[in-house]
C-alpha cells in the first residue's frame, strides 16, 4: 500500500464508478458507515474484490453521532451480559493497540460519590469498574494503555471536574475507557485503509433494489442508472436495512447529545458518569472533547416511524440530559448554555423488550430469501467482529475464494492533515484551516461544503459556529474541486 492510494477524491471516484459498471465484483457493499467500511476493509485484506457504495458520504448516518467512545463494556456487565462485554473489551484492546491507537486515547471516567449518587449505585459502579478491569486484564490490555480504576478523594474529583457540587462530595472511583478523537474521522480512516487495498469506495450513489448477484443504483450527483454486478452483496445500511431487506424488523432507538463548552464545567480533564435515578445499569455521561467542548449523553428512546435522513432531538430528551447533569453540580445550567444537540438511531434488532434499553447490543448477521447478507445492531467498538462475521458469511454462502481476515493486524491509515498549506482559520474563532479543507476534498472524499463541516470536522455540532464557516468553506470546497483532475 502505498500512501497515494488510500486518497478518496472525485476524479477517482467518477473513474471507478465507471469500472464498477463495467466489472463484476467478489463482493458490493451497501452503506458507508463504520459497519460497512469495516465490511469493505474486512473482504479487501483478504484479497476480495470491493465495491462500497453509499447514497449519501462516509458517516453520513448513526456512526457520527456516537459517544465517541472505544469501551469495554462496562454498561454490559451491570445488566448480566459478559459476553458483549467481553467481545467489547477485546475490540477495544485491538483498536488501542494496533489498529488506530492514533485516533484514540485513555480518558479518565469519574463515579462521584456525591448526594444523588446512592449507596447502591456507588457500590455497584465499584464493583463494575473492577470487573471491568479483569476484562482489561484478560484481552492483556496493559496499564500503560489504560490504567486501572482508583478511589480518589475530595480534592482530585474537583480537580478532574470543577464544576462538581463540593457539599456532601466524598470522592469517588475514576476508571478509565477509550476516546475517539472523533467518530467520523474512524470512518474515513477505514474507508481509504480499504482503498489502499483497492476497495472501490462510491459515495452519492444510491442502492434501489438488492439481489444476491448485485444492485440497481443510481448515482445522485448525475440522475444516471446502472447495474453493480457482485459475487455477494452485504447490506450494512444500519437503521435503512429493512428497506432493502423486507424480512428485517428492526427497532431503532434515538440517542440524544447536547454540546456545551468546557469552559461552562471549568475544562474538566475527565468524564463524568452520573447514574439515572433508581438505576445501576443507565448512566449519562459529561465527556471532554477536543476543542474545548463537552458532550453529555446519552437517551436511549423508542423512535418508530419513517426513518429520517437526520435524527433530531426532541426538547424533552435536551431538558432530561441537562437535568441530569445538574444534579451533581455546583451551579446548574440553564439551556441557553447549550451550543448544540445531535441525535443518531441506534439500528437495534427487534426482541420485544420492554424498552430498548434492555435491547441486547450483540449484533446480527442473516442471509435473506434474496441471497443478500445484512448485517446490523452491534456498536461502534465492536465494528471490525461484526465485519468479520459479516464477510465470513458471505464467503461461505456464495463460495467465493478468500483468505482469512486480517483486520486484526492492520493498523489504519493516518488521517491527519499534511503540513504545508495554508492554516490561518478559515473565519475568526473558527478552529478550521484551509489547509483541512483542502485535505478533505482531495484525500477525505469530500465532495461538498457539508462533508467538510458535518463530517470531516465537527464544526457543524455548533449551529452558530457552522453558518459563520460555510461562505468561505463553500468557496475553498469549489476552488479546490476545480483545480483536480
Amino acid at each position: 500500500m502505498t500512501p497515494a492510494s488510500t486518497t478518496l477524491h472525485a476524479a477517482r471516484r467518477r473513474r471507478e464508478l465507471d469500472d464498477a459498471a463495467d466489472d463484476t465484483c467478489d463482493l458490493l457493499v451497501v452503506g458507508g458507515g463504520i459497519t460497512g467500511t469495516g465490511v469493505a476493509l474486512d473482504a479487501a485484506s483478504r484479497g476480495l474484490r470491493v465495491t462500497l457504495i453509499e447514497a449519501e458520504d462516509l458517516a453520513f448516518g448513526t456512526s457520527r453521532f456516537s459517544s465517541k467512545l472505544v469501551h469495554g463494556g462496562l454498561r454490559y456487565l451491570a445488566t448480566g451480559d459478559v459476553a458483549t462485554a467481553r467481545e467489547s473489551a477485546r475490540e477495544r484492546h485491538l483498536l488501542m493497540t494496533v489498529i488506530a491507537p492514533h485516533l484514540i486515547r485513555p480518558l479518565g471516567q469519574l463515579l462521584p460519590f456525591a448526594p444523588g449518587v446512592s449507596g447502591r449505585q456507588r457500590g455497584a459502579g465499584a464493583a463494575g469498574m473492577a470487573m471491568g478491569d479483569l476484562l482489561r486484564l484478560q484481552a492483556r490490555t496493559s496499564g500503560k494503555v489504560l490504567p486501572r480504576p482508583r478511589p480518589v478523594g475530595p480534592g482530585t474529583a474537583l480537580r478532574l471536574f470543577p464544576a462538581l457540587n463540593p457539599r456532601g462530595l466524598r470522592g469517588g472511583m475514576v476508571t478509565y475507557d477509550g476516546q475517539l478523537s472523533d467518530d467520523a474521522a474512524l470512518v474515513v480512516a477505514v474507508a481509504r485503509t480499504a482503498a489502499g487495498l483497492g476497495a472501490r469506495i462510491l459515495t452519492r450513489v444510491r442502492a434501489e433494489r438488492l439481489h444476491a448477484d448485485g444492485a440497481t443504483v443510481t448515482d445522485t450527483l448525475t440522475g444516471r442508472s446502472l447495474e453493480i454486478r457482485a459475487r455477494a452483496v452485504v447490506n450494512a445500511t444500519g437503521v435503512w436495512a429493512g428497506t432493502l431487506d423486507h424480512g428485517l424488523t428492526l427497532r431503532p432507538s434515538r440517542g440524544t447529545h447536547v454540546v456545551l463548552d468546557a469552559a461552562d464545567l471549568g475544562h474538566p480533564t475527565a468524564a463524568l458518569t452520573i447514574p439515572l435515578e433508581g438505576s445501576i445499569s443507565r448512566y449519562v455521561f459529561a465527556l471532554p472533547q477536543r476543542g474545548g467542548r463537552i458532550i453529555v449523553g446519552l437517551t436511549d428512546v423508542d423512535a418508530p416511524g419513517p426513518i429520517p435522513a437526520v435524527a433530531e432531538p426532541t426538547e424533552g430528551e435536551i431538558a432530561f440530559l441537562l437535568e441530569t447533569l445538574n444534579r451533581l453540580l455546583a451551579v446548574p445550567l440553564q439551556r441557553d448554555r447549550v451550543r448544540g444537540a445531535f441525535a443518531g438511531l441506534r439500528p437495534l434488532v427487534d426482541t420485544g423488550a420492554a424498552e430498548t434499553a434492555d435491547v441486547s447490543r450483540r449484533h446480527l448477521v442473516r442471509t435473506s430469501e434474496s441471497g443478500v447478507v445484512s448485517v446490523l445492531g452491534g456498536k461502534l467498538t465492536t465494528y471490525r467482529r461484526m465485519a468479520e462475521d459479516a464477510v465470513d458469511l458471505a464467503v461461505r454462502q456464495r463460495g467465493l475464494q478468500a483468505g482469512p481476515s486480517g483486520t486484526a493486524t492492520l493498523r489504519l491509515v493516518d488521517d491527519s492533515t499534511p503540513d504545508g498549506g495554508s492554516h490561518e482559520a478559515v473565519a475568526d474563532g473558527i478552529t478550521l484551516s484551509r489547509a483541512a479543507v483542502e485535505h478533505a476534498v482531495r484525500s477525505q472524499g469530500a465532495l461538498t461544503a457539508a462533508d467538510v463541516l458535518d463530517r470531516r470536522t465537527r464544526i457543524g455540532l455548533v449551529p452558530d459556529e457552522r453558518t459563520r464557516a460555510l461562505p468561505a468553506v463553500e468557496r475553498i470546497v469549489a476552488e479546490t474541486l476545480a483545480d483536480s483532475p
